[in-house]
Order: C-alpha cells, then structure tokens, then sequence
C-alpha cells in the first residue's frame, strides 16, 4: 500500500511523443534524397554545373537532419525512463538539431567559396544532361514534401497540441530544396539559351545563402532551448494571472524553461494568506498549453489578508 502511494505521486519525465509515423516517412525521405544527392553531386561535377552542385549539397543538409531527427526518436523512446537524465531526454532532438545547424554552416562556407570561384574561372557545363538531372532532383524534392505533409495532416488530426515543429521545420525545408531546384533548372536554361553562365554561380550563391539562413535560425532556436532560455512573455503573464486571480495569491518568484521541444517545466513560489496544497495551484495551470513539469512553493502570508474569499 505504501508503494502504490509513493508510484501515486512519482512524476513522469517521459517528454517524448509518440512519432512512429513520421520516423517511418522520415526514412523514406533520407533514402530518396541521399540517392539524388549522390546522383546531382556526381553529375554537378561531371557536367560541370555548380548550380547542380549547390542543390546536390543543399540536399546534404536533409540527409544530415532526417538522420538526426530518426536517431533522436530512437534515442529519446529508449532512454525516456532512464533516472540519468532528470528531465527527461526531450532535449535529444533539439541537440541534434544545432550539431545539425553548426555543419550546415560549414557547408554554406565551402558552397560560397566554390560559387566565388566560378564567377572567375566558369567551368564548361553540359546542360541538356544537367537539366535532366536536376529535374529529377525536383521531383524528388516535391514527393519528400508530400510524404512529411501526409504526416503533418494525420498528426493535427489526431492531436492539435502536439505537432512535431521538428518535422514541420524539415517539410518546409523540403519546400525550400525545391525552390533551390527550380533555381538550378532556370540557370541551367538561362545558360543554354542565353549565353548567361555566369548565373549558374549566381545560383550557388543563392543556395548558400539559404543553407547560412536556416543554419543561423536553427542554432538561434536550439540554442536558447539548451541554455534553458527564457520563454515568450506571454507565457509567464498565463502563469501569473492564473495564480493571482485566485484569492489574494501572489507570486514571488517564477522560472519557466523548456525541457523539450514542446515541453515547460516550471518552478513557481507564491505567497498567500489562504494557503493550498502544491496540486490545487497546479490545477490553476492546466489550462496552459506545454507546461509538463510544475514544482510549487507556498509560503503562508500571516497578518491582515488583501482579499477575503469567504464574502458574498
């Protein structure tokens, strides 16, 4: 009996979700772009296209985020009960995703200086075989955009407050590879019929920058989530006002982080002179979407009460 009631008031630090579907579409996708991958590096180089080759690298990227993200859902269910991790492994993700971010940045790196030296020494480009290539290189990037939107559907369906924003971040990804395709296949065409070369760099340029601003952005978000950054202002209001409107209490003192990607943990201590149990103050909250783990200090006000609860 005793047992019962201490597992009764254990609280879980299980922060993953359930995401078998998206990991099973997450893998389709990684195999179709690592072959067109290899297949538009291989003939970027060959066929002397750089646009080609910064599609073909831009798709690295995929490659190197689909694999974080599988290994992050496998990661995350095995060791989600493990007593090393206090929180939880619903950081997983978010670390993968800026190691993610950090090579991304490098990629961008070499892809600029490649595209600089083209500007000054242009290669000669086969186009009829580097725009076949590159179409099928858009194809690919439009059915890995179909596949991950089936997914973001199925899951607002079954669950409108917990999306994978991981998932959704690579599907508009995906959407923005595609754009880079159809940015290859204009300097490819812009080349052929109109002599305009130099465009193929252009559009190298153009894909590294792509790559730069969504590494920026990623180790931006990710980053703040590891270093256990403060969250939106209005976030901290919800919790505050819920508790206040309540009696005369008042809070003190108040840290709100994010233990995974779509879960808060908070501390909160509060000051009252109509002290409660630590369960009613967080049924306060229950209406606050992501909070997953509340810790609740109540600390007795003595002297005359602010507000009387017991009026009419």
């Amino acid at each position: 009996m005793h047992i019962h009631t201490l597992e009764q008031w254990h609280h879980s630090h299980d922060f993953s979700v359930d995401q078998n579907h998206a990991e099973r579409n997450t893998k389709i996708v990684m195999l179709l772009t690592a072959l067109t991958m290899v297949v538009e590096i291989v003939a970027g180089t060959i066929f002397g296209s750089m646009a080609l080759l910064a599609d073909g690298w831009h798709m690295t990227t995929h490659v190197a985020a689909f694999g974080v993200t599988i290994f992050a859902y496998q990661y995350a269910r095995s060791n989600a009960s493990n007593p090393q991790y206090t929180f939880g492994t619903g950081k997983v993700s978010v670390l993968g995703g800026f190691a993610s971010a950090v090579a991304l940045a490098v990629i961008a790196f070499v892809m600029g200086l490649e595209s600089l030296g083209r500007f000054f020494q242009p290669h000669t480009i086969l186009f009829n075989e580097a725009i076949r290539v590159a179409v099928i290189g858009l194809v690919v990037n439009v059915t890995s955009a179909f596949l991950l939107q089936d997914h973001h559907h199925h899951e607002h369906e079954d669950d409108h407050n917990h999306h994978d924003h991981n998932l959704r971040a690579a599907y508009v990804h995906v959407l923005a590879d595609a754009l880079t395709s159809i940015f290859a296949i204009i300097a490819l065409f812009a080349g052929k019929f109109l002599g305009w070369v130099w465009i193929d760099a252009a559009m190298g340029f153009i894909g590294a920058a792509v790559i730069a601003k969504w590494s920026y952005g990623l180790v931006h978000h990710t980053g703040l989530i590891l270093l256990d950054g403060a969250i939106d202002k209005q976030t901290k209001l919800a919790v505050v006002n819920a508790i206040e409107e309540d009696a005369d209490n008042r809070v003190t003192d108040l840290h709100i982080w994010y233990v995974g990607q779509h879960h808060l943990a908070a501390t909160i201590s509060l000051v009252t002179h109509y002290p409660q149990t630590s369960e009613y103050y967080k049924n306060l909250l229950k209406d606050i979407p992501s909070l997953a783990h509340v810790s609740v200090e109540v600390n007795h006000c003595h002297g005359e009460p602010c507000v009387d609860i017991h009026r009419t």
